[in-house]
């Protein structure tokens, strides 16, 4: 929840200027109402517009969502679903995230769905568990996969704590959901920054980043992207 309107169309406008000639695809996914100032500064750049939620029914008695042709006609390519904060203080479930990402995909939206364990989770044990279930869930409800569906691993342990996932863990996080669910890219997120960009992207299943608090910031965010451009290109 950060960047109304006129402060989106500023970061958006810089970020088109640093990112001109990318290298690798970038997406934004500003608040809903800061939808069409981002996609306005973006028109005409690689650079695309997501959402943060998506609800599955076009029109009705759901106060306070938004519905897929509104999304596309604030200019949006794609939306997140399930993202963990959703999850943790919304009561978003793993039906109603599998849900989401049906019907966004539906209606030609892209969908990066987020899937990751609790810190309580990961010590007692029950990572692959909780990643099984939550996989299975947008397996079942979108059987083929798509070259428009990513999935983002974020391990909620590690999401705006500072804590970050070790190269190894992220790996075999990764590979584990790879192995699950055939998904062409499978994002990391979970306090990516600058300084260890480099090492999770390096990683054999790990596609690219979710970027939270460092995407707020150009320079840092540009530099993430950078980096991710000159991993790809070797």
């Amino acid at each position: 929840m950060a960047k109304g309107p006129g402060e989106a169309a500023s970061f958006c406008a810089e970020l088109r200027e640093e990112l001109a000639d990318a290298g690798v695809d970038v997406v934004v996914a500003p608040p809903f109402v800061s939808l069409a100032a981002a996609a306005g500064e973006l028109d005409g750049s690689p650079i695309r517009v997501y959402a943060q939620n998506v609800h599955w029914a076009e029109e009705g008695a759901f106060t306070g969502e938004v519905s897929r042709s509104m999304l596309i006609a604030a200019g949006a390519a794609g939306t997140l679903v399930g993202h963990s904060e959703r999850r943790q203080y919304f009561c978003e479930t793993d039906e109603t995230t599998a849900t989401r990402a049906q019907a966004a995909l539906e209606a030609g939206l892209g969908v990066i769905a987020c899937v990751g364990e609790t810190l309580e989770e990961r010590e007692e044990g029950e990572t692959e568990a909780v990643l099984r279930r939550q996989v299975e869930a947008i397996a079942a409800a979108v059987p083929e996969p798509v070259d428009a569906l990513d999935i983002a691993y974020e391990p909620v342990w590690a999401i705006g704590t500072g804590r970050t996932a070790t190269p190894e863990i992220a790996q075999e996080a990764h590979a584990f959901i790879r192995g699950l669910y055939p998904v062409g890219r499978i994002l990391y997120g979970g306090s990516v920054k600058p300084e260890n960009a480099a090492e999770l992207l390096a990683q054999a299943d790990v596609d690219g980043a979710l970027v939270g608090g460092a995407s707020l910031d150009v320079e840092s965010f540009t530099a993430i992207c950078r980096t991710a451009a000159r991993l790809s290109r070797s």
